[in-house]
């Protein structure tokens, strides 16, 4: 992006600062479902890093693929199968605080290390190449237009199994004798309901 020096330094300090924080809350929050909110935080904090490098596909990749389907999908996922239990207290579990507070600061402190051993190399010139998302749609239509076909088709082989496994919940293990079942027709009912109204009758 076209911003002065000062402005892309302020705003990747609220940048950095929203990560880190949504980062904590990822970890340090005990309802999952607010972990799971700010992990969508932390997506939309690296989409606006990714706008200030202006790589501006790659940003809107990254809301469109994390933040729109994958944290979604997440929240849904957790939504369906958590259920409202009471859960009890495993013994020593500050044991599993400290190791992972001890694993987590050596990660930071490896980090540290590397980026102040690490030759940085600032250059004042700034190149501009444009809309990178004009580029990369080139290149997706003519030097990689196979292997995008084929990435769309194995994902829209992937989406229509997620939908056969999700409609054989709906499924009943055995119909009786007397019912005529089509034999590509789906029943509409649980499992729950079929073996209820079943046994009733």
């Amino acid at each position: 992006m076209n911003l002065a020096q000062g402005v892309q330094l302020v705003s990747f300090g609220i940048l950095a600062a929203m990560m880190i924080g949504a980062a904590l809350g990822v970890v340090l929050f005990e309802n999952i479902v607010y972990s799971a909110f700010m992990l969508g935080g932390v997506f939309i904090s690296i989409a606006g890093m990714y706008l200030l490098l202006n790589a501006d596909f790659v940003a809107a990749a990254q809301l469109l693929i994390y933040v729109g389907a994958v944290n979604v999908l997440i929240l849904f996922a957790i939504m369906l199968v958590n259920k409202r239990e009471d859960f009890a207290p495993l013994p020593n579990a500050w044991v599993r605080k400290v190791l992972t507070a001890i694993v987590s600061l050596g990660l930071f402190a490896l980090l540290g290390v590397m980026i102040l051993a690490t030759p940085w190399v600032s250059s004042s010139s700034v190149t501009s190449v444009g809309s990178t998302a004009i580029l990369i749609g080139e290149h997706f239509f003519s030097d990689y237009l196979l292997p995008f076909e084929l990435a769309s088709v194995l994902l829209l082989i992937a989406m229509v199994g997620a939908i056969i496994l999700a409609r054989r919940e709906y499924l009943p293990e055995q119909l009786p004798s007397d019912t005529q079942q089509t034999v590509l027709t789906l029943p509409e009912r649980s499992r729950e309901l079929f073996s209820a109204s079943s046994e009733n009758e």
